[in-house]
């Protein structure tokens, strides 16, 4: 009786197996990763889901309390995947992450392109080594899963808004410093952008004089760059002093400056400058991604 049941037994593990296998595969292509696979870098709390606060002025969803960070993955239509990605990374002042308005939102818009979209909950609030942390093991995570989703590991780019967009500056000129311990084979893999979009970036004039944040040291290596802002915004110098050093190390750099538009209207219609950023951003992305 044992001898007759053992095969069966065997058949099942093996179709449990299989299962599982194709449950993650299809998890990492179009689902959620959490970057860490174990203790978070530098975290004291325990992980849990990101609490949506109860501030949602404006149509926007806010979280708050990111302790397990995440990658949330939006796929193209294969007729139109480019091979190309972009990691999104919301804004909300290293407080909240205005997870739609400046995450979902964007990565939708960037499917309709052909790229393939990752919104990052990166740590927060007020956890700024931790979400650098993030950033640079997100990179890592997409890159080092280039096959997996079809995409070129050397066509990885980052965009970012508001203090997200101070994230993805940290992200384009510090991405040869070691900020964690290495935690599997990914970690091997660069966390160097191929390209970054900073849009109405802030907290990137923080020297002396409001000349650019001494953390982020650009040099002829730093990856392309495309900057947005308005005249009108109170953040508006940290896209001018970004593309100042840009230029000077002859980094290609393209900065847009609209008189009127204000902070933190991500692509929503009803603000001149959230309808003209896609656009310009969407030319400038066909030069680099090529």
């Amino acid at each position: 009786m044992k001898i007759q049941l053992q095969p069966i037994k065997v058949l099942f593990t093996i179709c449990s197996l299989f299962f599982s296998l194709v449950f993650v595969a299809h998890a990492q292509k179009d689902g959620l990763i959490h970057i860490w696979p174990g203790k978070v870098p530098g975290e004291t709390a325990a992980k849990q889901p990101a609490v949506v606060t109860d501030n949602n002025s404006g149509g926007v969803t806010r979280l708050t309390d990111v302790t397990d960070p995440t990658l949330k993955v939006f796929l193209p239509d294969e007729n139109v995947n480019n091979g190309a990605a972009v990691i999104v990374c919301p804004g909300g002042g290293y407080k909240i992450l205005a997870i739609d308005k400046e995450g979902y939102e964007v990565a939708e818009w960037l499917n309709t392109l052909g790229y393939t979209a990752f919104v990052l909950e990166y740590r927060v609030p007020q956890k700024q080594d931790g979400a650098l942390n993030d950033i640079q093991r997100a990179i890592r995570i997409v890159r080092s899963g280039a096959s997996d989703w079809k995409l070129d590991p050397n066509k990885i780019g980052v965009i970012g808004f508001s203090a997200g967009g101070s994230l993805a500056a940290r992200a384009g000129t510090r991405y040869d410093e070691e900020t964690y311990t290495p935690q599997d084979a990914k970690d091997k893999v660069s966390s160097k952008p191929n390209f970054a979009m900073l849009i109405y970036p802030a907290y990137l004039d923080k020297g002396e004089n409001r000349s650019l944040t001494p953390e982020l040291k650009v040099d002829e290596n730093t990856p392309p760059m495309f900057l947005f802002a308005t005249a009108d915004d109170t953040h508006a110098n940290s896209a001018l002093v970004m593309a100042t050093a840009l230029r000077d190390n002859k980094v290609p750099v393209s900065l847009h400056l609209l008189p009127k538009g204000g902070h933190g209207y991500g692509l929503r219609d009803g603000n001149p400058a959230g309808e003209s950023w896609p656009a310009l951003a969407e030319t400038w992305l066909k030069g680099i991604v090529k």
